[in-house]
């Protein structure tokens, strides 16, 4: 599984990420941008920690991943040191160019590791 979903990243920019609501027990999914390093994802939300699907990891960590009909299922790991957030931010500008990390990411306090094992 995690291999058909690593060799799928390769070719995507944005994957679809569902999470499972906090207070309504729904999935809801949407899809996000992503940094890949040393078997591992990064994501980070557009509104930080005010992020609903973010809220929604914190209070239950499982997640979804799915990338060009490839799925993956893990559990999220918050990032909250500002030194490894930043860390994720200079990723993303690498990956998508700075002025649109810093046009669609204001504010980014938070990201979430995802382990890819």
């Amino acid at each position: 599984m995690a291999a058909d979903f690593t060799k799928a990243l390769k070719n995507a920019s944005e994957i679809e990420l569902t999470t499972t609501g906090r207070v309504t027990g729904r999935e809801s999914s949407r899809p996000v941008w992503f940094v890949q390093e040393d078997g591992r994802l990064f994501l980070l939300p557009v509104a930080g920690s005010a992020s609903q699907w973010y809220k929604n990891l914190l209070q239950k960590p499982a997640l979804k991943l799915a990338a060009a009909g490839a799925q993956y299922a893990a559990k999220a790991k918050p990032i909250t040191d500002s030194d490894q957030v930043g860390q994720v931010v200079s990723n993303f500008r690498a990956k998508y160019g700075a002025q649109d990390v810093a046009e669609y990411y204001p504010d980014p306090e938070v990201a979430i590791e995802v382990p890819l094992a």
